[in-house]
């Protein structure tokens, strides 16, 4: 135990881990004190039939060779962690739909972020899916041993074994060597619970593995790298990734894109979709959009007491940051076809690829077409841009500051602004000269929700929302 093993491939190593918990939360959210779950969720998840708890999980992990496509190779095992894992699961055992969703928190902002529920949460509770988040990171430990030195004060996932060959020096060193192995064994302590377990008797028939931005490139060094090794999660969403994914996959991936992601990078990146590979790509779609920013913003008032995007937007050159496209509705609908495809049955449909014009490798935007509204075409086009009520972009603007220093132009970043995108309201001048009347403008996002219904890229209980929406408003009226 410790010592470094070389560059030899091996079998799976992870075990099951000590699990404690769940771990007491006396305060109610927004004490000072904050003996609570850090990011406990500020929805009525009692309503919903859900309960929300936290546990320590703690065992000894191994470091990989990673990089490329290529299976990894183990470097060194019996490196001690401690961390948490967060389980959200429906109480009623008959409202558990049999899927469980872990996702690797995001680390980008300095504290963990979990964006893919943030984007889905309405979605995962009304269909019945069990959701974990996983602290795998450096990074998002610091924050937590900050925010409550007593409740989290003892985690520690960044010691490196000496010895390891491939670090040359201090500064080579990963301080997140062992988050791979970390996220093996959080589904373990899920999939094969010892006397202790997170999901009370749940037995979920499907685990998928999930990851936003920073995350999803994680987790895809994970895919091509430790899943042929660990083979414990039975297929991903990447939500946000233009990492390229190995084509000898043993468990389906799922690539969400927003228009950002592509333009960015993504489009000189993109793979065929195949029998285990599929990639979805959303028109109007930012990096972050509006629905994550209202579903994480009060979180990181209440507990950073700060909020880092209503912060950045004044300093955009738009500062209306995030559009509003149905991006979590339609991975809502990937997750839906993830778990069936998962499970062995029929794989999602095959989406129309956004309209590149002209493919640019980083830092070079991609040229995408766009229409008389300078909105995106091809890809997932959703009712928002379809019938638009708003100018949602997927890539925004620069910063007032590049724009007063006369920085402009594709190259241009990167930064918040750039990834936040924006979406700026039609004038009633411009509604009415998209729409005859309101009847006009509902019949058009009914036909939409419809098309993306039949499609597969809606889910039908979104689609009429969609659809209730646009009925309650006032567009059209004259």
């Amino acid at each position: 135990m410790g010592a470094a093993l070389g560059l030899l491939v091996l079998p799976a190593l992870a075990a099951a881990p000590q699990v404690t918990g769940p771990i007491a939360a006396p305060d109610v959210p927004g004490t000072l004190s904050h003996n609570y779950i850090f990011f406990a969720s500020n929805h009525d998840l009692a309503s919903h039939g859900y309960v929300e708890e936290e546990y320590f999980i703690r065992g000894t992990a191994a470091t990989y060779k990673t990089g490329g496509t290529a299976t990894a190779a183990v470097l060194a095992t019996g490196q001690p962690y401690y961390t948490r894992i967060v389980v959200r699961r429906p109480v009623n055992p008959k409202r558990f739909n049999g899927t469980a969703i872990v996702e690797w928190a995001n680390v980008s902002n300095f504290f963990d972020a979990e964006n893919v529920w943030f984007y889905d949460w309405e979605d995962m509770m009304r269909s019945g899916y069990v959701w974990v988040g996983v602290s795998p990171q450096t990074i998002g430990i610091a924050a937590l041993k900050k925010w409550n030195p007593q409740r989290y004060g003892q985690f520690d996932v960044g010691k490196v074994v000496a010895g390891d060959p491939t670090l040359a020096s201090k500064k080579d060193i990963d301080a997140d060597a062992m988050s791979f192995d970390i996220f093996t064994q959080a589904g373990q302590a899920l999939k094969h619970p010892g006397s202790i377990d997170p999901l009370h008797g749940l037995k979920p028939k499907v685990f998928l593995a999930a990851g936003e931005s920073q995350a999803a490139s994680r987790l895809a060094t994970y895919v091509n790298n430790v899943q042929p090794l660990a083979k414990l999660y039975d297929g991903f969403l990447l939500l946000s990734a233009s990492t390229p994914i190995r084509s000898d996959l043993t468990a389906p991936v799922f690539k969400v894109m927003a228009e950002h992601d592509v333009v960015t990078s993504g489009a000189a990146t993109r793979q065929p979709d195949t029998g285990k590979f599929r990639e979805w790509e959303i028109a109007g779609a930012s990096h972050v959009d509006r629905h994550l920013r209202d579903s994480r913003e009060p979180l990181e008032l209440r507990d950073n007491g700060v909020s880092l995007e209503a912060k950045m937007a004044p300093t955009c050159a738009v500062a209306q940051v995030g559009t509003r496209v149905l991006t979590g509705q339609v991975v809502a609908a990937a997750f839906h076809h993830l778990a069936i495809w998962a499970a062995g049955g029929k794989a999602p449909p095959i989406a129309p690829k956004l309209n590149i014009t002209q493919v640019n490798k980083p830092p070079l935007q991609s040229v995408i077409e766009r229409n008389a509204d300078h909105l995106a075409q091809g890809g997932i086009q959703t009712p928002p841009t379809l019938a638009p009520t708003a100018f949602n972009i997927g890539v925004g603007g620069p910063s007032k500051a590049a724009v007063d220093a006369g920085i402009h132009g594709e190259a241009v970043g990167p930064g918040a602004c750039i990834r936040w995108g924006s979406s700026v309201d039609m004038t009633i001048d411009q509604l009415n000269a998209h729409y005859a009347s309101h009847a006009d403008y509902v019949a058009k996002v009914k036909k939409a929700a419809a098309d993306n219904v039949a499609s597969g890229f809606l889910l039908k209980a979104d689609a009429d929302i969609a659809v209730r929406a646009a009925e309650m408003s006032a567009v059209g009226d004259r």
